[in-house]
């Protein structure tokens, strides 16, 4: 079967549009009001939200990359991981999705044949049904869905609503980017490459199931801008994170990649949007670039309250041991959004 990877350029959440460049766009847009549009992008939250009625609404999201592995079926696996993430973070139950598909006309048809089947098997673990799609010859292989979700109202959680004096948790282990990086340069060994893909292919689902039994009053997925930048979205205007970089989890050698300065073009687009609103003096460089690395199907970053905290870590555990409390809400100090220690 044809290297399909060798043909990327890049992959994964790492070939997303920087934070910086995409504002800018974003911002020029015109604005249309909808009182049933109760969630836009306006706020960077991690997908729409229509309402239908009190206790209904739609979530819709969409998400698709170019390869970041070298098998198709693993590719399509971890993508429509990946895609399905935003409903979770909302609270929400995913319904169904769409295909979006672009394809090399000259490929081996097989290989898109492979790259569906692997998303097909994560939809039916979801329990999400694949209504359809749109697919289109490129120079490039992408993949990825549009997706629809349910949730009530009353119970979406947000990504910039988190309450002072709660505790921060992190479901899956971070330092993606800097694996795949290695990956590419043959550096990886094939068992750190093989964590990162399970990590990668790890729905959100079951934490996201989890933490409904719970005070959770903020969640994001960590994705293609990193946990700092995740997490600056989460702060929003009104309160200071501490995130203790010693309790972060990370993938096997993921840290050591770091050090050899494996640092990714998505993390560093990342730092320059974070810019000097983040005092990093205190932090190694190579915690740095964990913090600004860019997570391809991330894990979810949850704002608990404190005093349900360890018992929501120790349920979320049982599906995903890798998951810690890393930090904690405080009231906002000066101008600092995030506090690293």
């Amino acid at each position: 079967m044809m290297n399909f990877l060798s043909q990327c350029t890049s992959g994964g959440c790492g070939a997303k549009i920087g934070p910086n460049d995409l504002a800018g766009l974003l911002s020029n847009l015109p604005k249309f009001s909808d009182e049933k549009l109760v969630v836009g992008f306006d706020t960077s939250d991690d997908a729409a939200v229509y309402q239908i009625s009190e206790q209904l609404a739609l979530i819709s999201t969409v998400d698709f990359f170019s390869p970041m592995v070298e098998d198709p079926r693993t590719f399509g696996r971890i993508a429509v991981a990946n895609a399905l993430s935003d409903v979770y973070a909302m609270g929400g139950q995913v319904l169904f999705a769409l295909n979006l598909v672009c394809f090399p006309e000259k490929m081996e048809k097989q290989v898109l044949s492979e790259i569906l089947i692997g998303g097909a098997e994560k939809l039916k673990e979801a329990k999400a049904s694949l209504a359809g799609g749109h697919s289109i010859y490129d120079h490039e292989p992408k993949y990825g869905l549009a997706v629809t979700g349910q949730v009530d109202p009353n119970k979406m959680i947000h990504n910039n609503t988190p309450k002072i004096g709660d505790s921060l948790i992190l479901t899956k282990a971070l330092g993606v980017g800097l694996i795949q990086s290695a990956v590419r340069g043959g550096m990886a060994s094939e068992e750190t490459e093989k964590v990162a893909i399970a990590s990668m292919e790890r729905l959100n689902k079951y934490a996201a199931e989890t933490m409904a039994d719970f005070s959770v009053n903020a969640c994001t997925d960590v994705t293609g801008f990193g946990l700092l930048v995740h997490a600056l979205e989460m702060a929003g205007d009104t309160t200071t994170l501490v995130i203790d970089s010693e309790q972060l989890p990370l993938l096997p050698d993921a840290y050591h990649y770091a050090e050899e300065f494996l640092a990714t073009a998505a993390g560093q687009r990342n730092r320059e949007f974070i810019g000097e609103r983040i005092d990093l003096t205190s932090v190694t460089p190579a915690f740095q670039e964990i913090l600004f690395d860019p997570q391809t199907s991330g894990g979810l970053l949850l704002s608990v309250s404190a005093q349900n905290a360890a018992k929501c870590l120790e349920a979320i555990q049982k599906n995903d041991p890798v998951a810690r409390i890393i930090g904690e809400v405080c009231e906002r100090e000066e101008d600092q959004e995030i506090i690293i220690l």
